[in-house]
Parts: structure tokens; C-alpha cells; sequence
């Protein structure tokens, strides 16, 4: 096993292009290495390739070309290996109606070759709080609990690599911190994390490194605190005591007016000092009461690089 959970080389896959279809190419030779134990997000806007690398991962997309490792089995040469190493919370809920929590359970670490003996059903169902809904047919349970059972149905056979593919779309507060709760659990544990979301706050707090997929192609992969740190952009944020007519014009400041008669001032951290702007605004005769300023988050980084003229 390297230091790396996944490894991907190259990794294409393109669909139609027979008969009268036209070819789509929905990944165009990504190559990307997620670190064993970390907290990894793949971003990317809808149609960018998200999905269909996640499927390529749980062995559900067949790639057209390139290498994938996964937990260091070559996923050509070892299927199977490769396939156990990992865990896919999907999107959908794809849930037989008929089965109960605990027999849903059952019946996945069947599939992977769990001994009975070795399955965690209980410890499953306790940590995804279902415990007490262990036996109600899966068609009564609320939206929610079927998204914590989809979790735990991808925990059953221990893989080393979690994916968790929008796991907290249309989900409320306490099932979002009671998830977020059990992937820092297992990250601690040792278990490397995927995720993939639109909420881009979450992305931002949770993940070690951030890949953004745009095209079927890998725009750029970074720590998040590096992707934070690419944007030059930077805001300067005063209250003043009393109206502030007579607000100076400052040369590569851009100047806005908020709700509450606070003004901001937009600038570039590279080319300006924020302490020339407040030397400006105090020799216009304005007193201060209150000033703040405000960082660009990753929803701004995610802009800049996956906008299209």
C-alpha cells in the first residue's frame, strides 16, 4: 500500500460515438492522487465528470482508458480487492422498500463476503441512529433515515475509502451534524474520505485537499487553505459614526454602500495596503466606529475557475 488511497492515471471514458451517436467525452484523462487518510473534496458544477469518475471508483462505469489504483490494487488487475477497498454513500435512494435497517445491512455484508460472524449490524445501526427503527420496513422510515441507512450500508465490509457523493442534499441540520459527526469519527479512525458537494461551506470546513473537475478535465488540485489563499481579492468593511458623505476616492479601490450605513472598499491585497485606506478615510474627517474585513471563500475560488466566458 503506497501513501496514496487512489491513484488515477489518464482516466477517460466516452460515451456513444457509435452509429449515429455522437462521442461525449465525459472525462478527458484525469490524472489525481488522493493521500490515504485524508479528508478529500471533488468539486465541480453539474455535467462536469463528478459522477461518472465516483462510478468509475465503486466499479459501477467500465473507463475507456487510463489506470486506476485503488488502496494500491490495480483496479484491472484486482477487481475485487480494489472494489472492497471502498464505500460509496450514493446520491440516490436507491433502498429496497421492503427490507428492514438491520436486514438491509445484513444482506449488503452478504454480498461483500462478510462472515457473520464479523458483521457490525448493531454498532451500524447505533452510529447512524436507527437502532431504535432496526426493524421497520425501510419504506417507512423518512428521508432522512434513509440517507443515514445508505451510510451505513456502505460501512458494512470496513473499506478503507469512504465516498460520500452529496450526502447532505436536502437533508436537515441534525442529520447534516450528526453525518459530519460520524465522518470525523471515521477520518480519525483512519478511514479516507471523499466528498463531493455543492454546499461549498462544508467543502471548505471539512476537506484536507480540494479537486475541481470542469469538462471532464482536472482544473486544479490544492490544499484548501492554498485555494483560498489564490484569490488576490480582499475587503475592507467601516462604520462610521454618522453619515460619511464625503467619502474619499482612492485609486484601485472599488467603493460600495451597505445596508446599516456600512461601506465597503474592495481591493487587491497585492497592490494595496488596507492601512492606506483607513489613512484615507480618517483625513476625510470620518471617525470609525467599527471595521471589519472579509476574505474571498472557496464559493469565490470555484468561480474563478470554472467560469466560462
Amino acid at each position: 500500500m503506497s501513501q496514496n488511497a487512489i491513484e488515477l492515471e489518464r482516466v477517460a471514458k466516452t460515451y456513444g460515438g457509435q452509429g449515429k451517436s455522437p462521442a461525449k467525452e465525459a472525462l478527458k484523462g484525469i490524472d489525481l492522487t488522493i493521500p490515504a487518510g485524508s479528508i478529500f473534496g471533488l468539486l465541480g458544477p453539474n455535467g462536469a465528470g463528478k459522477s461518472t469518475l465516483i462510478n468509475i471508483l465503486a466499479g459501477l462505469v467500465n473507463k475507456t482508458s487510463g489506470r486506476v489504483s485503488i488502496w494500491g490494487f490495480d483496479q484491472d488487475v484486482n477487481p475485487r480487492q480494489s472494489r472492497a477497498a471502498i464505500g460509496v454513500m450514493p446520491q440516490e435512494l436507491n433502498l429496497d422498500p421492503f427490507f428492514s435497517p438491520r436486514g438491509a445491512l445484513e444482506v449488503q455484508a452478504g454480498l461483500y463476503g462478510v462472515p457473520k460472524s464479523e458483521r457490525r449490524t448493531d454498532e451500524i445501526l447505533d452510529m447512524i441512529g436507527l437502532a431504535d427503527k432496526a426493524d421497520a420496513y425501510a419504506r417507512s422510515l423518512s428521508g432522512g433515515m434513509r440517507r443515514r441507512l445508505l451510510l451505513g450500508k456502505a460501512l458494512v465490509h470496513r473499506p478503507q475509502i469512504l465516498v460520500l457523493d452529496e450526502p447532505t442534499a436536502g437533508v436537515d441540520i441534525e442529520l447534516r451534524q450528526m453525518l459530519w459527526r460520524n465522518v470525523r469519527k471515521l477520518n480519525d479512525e483512519g478511514m479516507t474520505i471523499i466528498l463531493t458537494t455543492h454546499y461549498l461551506e462544508e467543502a471548505e470546513a471539512m476537506c484536507d485537499e480540494i479537486a475541481i473537475i470542469n469538462h471532464g478535465e482536472l482544473v486544479v488540485r490544492d490544499t484548501t487553505a492554498a485555494l483560498l489563499g489564490r484569490l488576490d481579492a480582499k475587503t475592507l468593511v467601516i462604520t462610521p459614526e454618522g453619515d460619511a458623505a464625503d467619502m474619499p476616492r482612492i485609486d484601485g479601490v472599488k467603493i460600495t454602500q451597505r445596508p446599516g450605513g456600512r461601506i465597503a472598499f474592495d481591493f487587491r491585497k497585492s497592490e494595496i495596503n488596507p492601512g492606506a485606506i483607513l489613512d484615507a478615510v480618517r483625513s476625510a474627517g470620518i471617525t470609525l466606529r467599527d471595521v471589519a474585513t472579509e476574505e474571498p471563500d472557496l464559493e469565490d475560488v470555484f468561480l474563478a475557475l470554472t467560469h466560462s466566458d
